[in-house]
């Protein structure tokens, strides 16, 4: 399946990720001027972006250009919404990574969430939902993500879905700038 062309969800009782759509740049504001989890995107490779938008319209520009890098096959941003509240609370990035350093043929999966979501419970749950199916979604031997060592709540969610830590660095495509604090998890 080839997610560019027919855009997969997935669910199970309390979340849905499923494709971004414009609409949701509302409840996203909320998540991106969200200080508290500011200092868990990642932003590695993204030209200086933060992710700390705090106006509507900053958010828009934001969703744009991620529907814009849909629509030119650079990455899929899902949209993550509980469905107990019926409100966007995060955002899912992945896409297909081929590099010379140790994350080449990898998934790249960024994980942003509103800080009242930045629990283990949750963050396994929505993982469990997207990382099984993104290897073969995105044609990968690894989905790689960033994990702060500041964040245990997310460390222990991922080492629960089968990630590991890694002292590989990944190296920026652009600057060859050297990145850090990557779990990954291999294909079976």
């Amino acid at each position: 399946m080839n997610p560019y062309e027919n855009c997969p969800f997935y669910e199970d009782e309390n979340y849905l990720v499923r494709k971004l759509k414009a609409l949701d740049a509302s409840d996203l504001l909320s998540v991106y001027s969200d200080e508290k989890s500011v200092p868990l995107f990642n932003s590695d490779n993204c030209n200086g972006d933060d992710f700390h938008y705090t106006s509507l319209e900053r958010m828009q520009h934001a969703v744009e250009f991620w529907l814009w890098s849909y629509t030119n096959k650079y990455f899929v941003r899902f949209s993550i919404i509980d469905k107990n509240i019926q409100k966007v609370i995060g955002t899912i990035e992945l896409f297909h990574r081929d590099s010379n350093d140790y994350f080449n043929r990898c998934g790249l999966l960024r994980l942003d969430l509103k800080s009242d979501y930045e629990r283990e419970r949750p963050i396994r749950e929505i993982l469990s939902l997207i990382v099984p199916p993104a290897f073969d979604l995105f044609d990968c031997n690894m989905v790689a993500t960033k994990i702060p060592t500041f964040a245990t709540e997310r460390k222990a969610a991922a080492v629960q879905v089968g990630f590991s830590a890694t002292d590989k660095a990944l190296v920026g495509g652009d600057d060859g700038k050297i990145y850090t604090d990557y779990y990954v998890l291999m294909r079976n």
